[in-house]
């Protein structure tokens, strides 16, 4: 039984042959489209920037596929092939992870809250392998914020970017005085 399975994998996936059939480059764009969504979301999610991982596979994927044009170690039609049906599955993918929120979990990832109310939640920061200094950096850049304890709301999104919501401030009155016998200016900031 093993045996038989092993040969039929060979066969199906054309390791024994010098050239591919048609169903045999479908299946292999297949499984490599897959395996490389797999191993993107296995790995650490904050270096997509702002692409998803199934977005940064399928460039990933269809770059080297397109490239083997110019390098005629495959055939021109054959990547061409390959190169349409990569177009497809993605398109494929992004439809089904529209319709069905557990599948664009499932290629996307999950968003996390880091700080919630100004308390920092440690746990989903060694989870996304964000240290207190990327943290503060988010903040910065994100936020215009330095202390995390004006922070609502920071989550890493499942891009990878942290978003931050500032925590609602009422009004702060300043004293300002002004030398020289003027008087004392009161000035209320949101």
């Amino acid at each position: 039984m093993g045996e038989e399975l092993y040969v039929g994998l060979r066969t199906a996936l054309g390791w024994d042959g010098d050239t591919l059939t048609a169903g045999q480059i479908v299946l292999r764009a297949l499984i490599i489209y897959v395996a490389g969504v797999v191993l993107v979301r296995i790995g650490d999610k904050r270096f997509l920037g702002k692409n998803a991982a199934f977005d940064v596979i399928f460039g990933i994927i269809l770059g080297s596929v397109l490239s083997r044009a110019i390098v005629p170690s495959t055939s021109f039609v054959g990547t061409l092939i390959v190169g349409g049906i990569l177009v497809g599955l993605h398109w494929l993918f992004a439809v089904m992870a529209f319709h069905w929120d557990w599948f664009g979990r499932l290629i996307k990832g999950d968003a996390h809250t880091l700080i919630e109310h100004g308390e920092i939640d440690w746990d989903a920061m060694r989870r996304n392998h964000i240290t207190s200094k990327d943290l503060i950096a988010a903040l910065h850049i994100n936020g215009k914020l330095s202390d995390p304890r004006e922070v609502e709301v920071a989550r890493v999104e499942r891009s990878g970017d942290v978003s931050v919501i500032p925590a609602r401030t009422g009004l702060r009155v300043v004293d300002i005085t002004v030398e020289g016998g003027v008087q004392t200016v009161r000035v209320a900031l949101l």
